[in-house]
């Protein structure tokens, strides 16, 4: 067994909360262990100026870290499981998945009103093409500004009034590890907004031959979270999904059933596709694409070839 484990990280608060939080959950149940986290900078941290959709998606903020992984410049990865595609490079695999924190979105108002209540052409800063389909579903009025940067830019842009945005949405998880909860107006309520697909879930991402490693983390596995999550990442897979394309899941456990939640929407959010299926937890994975099939069979199909003409 390795001396030192490496963690790689991008460099912002939330993920260097999320590495640290990795590290100091290791060193509980292995003391004696040496743990030095890595920081890497990843093309999604340097290209801010632009959608994320028209720049390569969710892979830009982990690509350079999964290429350090492949070289052995680090032992496993720590990313925000709703950053990673459908699809992972080979030779890679997400080992074990913790316990999971409120995957909610949260809204939070410069005058702390309620979505409800926001007037009409309020301006929402959002990068997320999932966040801004359904906002435009239940309210159509709003203007969408595309807002991209880590938690603290994203407030910030809030605060100035000369960025003129009225709301913002993040996630519920990123700002519970931030200790930011007090900037939130409101938790939306997952009939306005369904979660990405494992959002609020840490992803730990290691070599697939790398038994040792995980064997060790093995510890910090969460299994209803991990049973949920899987549910989740098939049923985007089966989609193809990417930041290209507006696409939510959220899983349950409820004794050994699965209940998931899907949702396919257009961008502007007049066409959506949602459902439910359930079905036994430890077929997670089939779960997932059941409930896939079922939107492409009443309509979903078309709203994705729609999307792939236009990104083409």
């Amino acid at each position: 067994m390795k001396s030192v484990f490496r963690i790689g990280t991008r460099k912002s608060a939330l993920a260097l909360w999320q590495a640290n939080w990795v590290q100091s959950e290791l060193l509980k149940h292995f003391p004696s262990l040496s743990i030095q986290l890595v920081t890497i900078t990843t093309k999604g941290d340097k290209i801010l100026d632009v959608p994320l959709a028209d720049v390569g998606g969710k892979g830009l903020f982990v690509k350079e870290i999964e290429a350090a992984l492949l070289e052995g410049r680090i032992d496993l990865a720590v990313h925000s499981m709703k950053d990673m595609p459908a699809d992972l490079p080979q030779g890679l695999c997400i080992g074990p998945i913790p316990a999971r924190e409120n995957p909610a979105d949260v809204l939070i108002a410069r005058k702390d009103t309620p979505f409800a209540r926001l007037t009409i052409s309020a301006r929402i800063g959002t990068s997320s093409l999932r966040r801004a389909a359904q906002l435009r579903c239940a309210r159509p009025d709003i203007e969408i500004v595309a807002l991209r940067g880590n938690v603290d830019t994203r407030l910030r842009k809030l605060d100035d009034p000369t960025e003129k945005l009225d709301a913002i949405v993040l996630a519920a998880a990123g700002v519970r590890r931030l200790g930011l909860v007090h900037r939130v107006t409101e938790h939306l309520d997952e009939t306005l907004m369904l979660p990405a697909a494992g959002q609020g879930a840490l992803c730990i991402e290691i070599r697939q031959d790398d038994h040792a490693i995980a064997e060790k983390l093995n510890v910090l596995n969460h299994a209803p979270t991990r049973l949920a999550v899987l549910g989740e990442r098939s049923f985007l897979h089966r989609l193809e999904g990417s930041c290209q394309v507006p696409i939510a899941a959220h899983g349950t456990i409820t004794g050994d059933r699965l209940n998931l939640e899907g949702l396919v929407a257009d961008i502007d959010g007049r066409t959506v596709y949602r459902d439910r299926h359930s079905g036994p937890a430890n077929t997670a994975e089939a779960v997932g694409r059941q409930l896939a099939e079922r939107l492409l069979a009443r309509g979903a199909d078309k709203v994705l070839e729609k999307l792939a003409a236009y990104g083409k």
